[in-house]
């Protein structure tokens, strides 16, 4: 979901519903298609390549149940001010996910 959004900053807070095998840590991969930057991101540890960003999970929030869900990930970023598609396509561990 991305709210607020400006000219050029925008927020957006994300949710992971986990299928039917516990995590003890998770990895989230996106990439973004419009040239958008993270600038701060909140209950992960983000790193960002290019249009590549990967969240892992902090220490305090690796775990996740089957059929779990993990919610207050979110982050700040900036965008051109023109285009700002959400990203269609998220892996969770390497295995791609859906995203609504």
């Amino acid at each position: 979901m991305i709210s607020p959004q400006n000219s050029s900053a925008f927020g957006a807070a994300i949710t992971i519903v986990n299928g039917s095998t516990a995590i003890t840590s998770w990895t989230l991969t996106w990439s973004f298609a419009n040239g958008q930057t993270v600038s701060s991101l909140w209950n992960g540890v983000e790193t960002q390549s290019g249009a590549s960003v990967t969240v892992k999970n902090e220490p305090y929030n690796g775990s996740i149940a089957a059929g779990g869900t993990l919610t207050g990930i979110g982050f700040n970023g900036t965008w051109n001010g023109t285009t700002n598609a959400i990203p269609a396509a998220f892996s969770l561990n390497g295995t791609a996910c859906t995203v609504n």
